[in-house]
């Protein structure tokens, strides 16, 4: 984790909505194409997974937040 506490900010901006295309592009919404990725590692590389695990994390932390 950042020291700053700004670890999304750095977790996000090398690429921004890169996944998002990702999934776009597959024809579902991000959360669906986070599952999708996150139950089968070894058909996707390993920056995809890396950014599913992120995208699901991001939309727990948004979840939480909301309550």
């Amino acid at each position: 984790m950042a020291k700053d506490g700004k670890w999304i900010q750095e977790a996000t901006s090398e690429h921004p909505g890169a996944f998002s295309k990702k999934a776009k592009e597959a024809g579902m919404s991000t959360r669906e194409y986070a599952a999708k990725v996150t139950a089968n590692p070894s058909e996707y590389d390993k920056k995809t997974v890396k950014q599913a695990n992120l995208a699901k994390t991001l939309t727990k932390l948004r979840k939480k937040k909301g309550k």
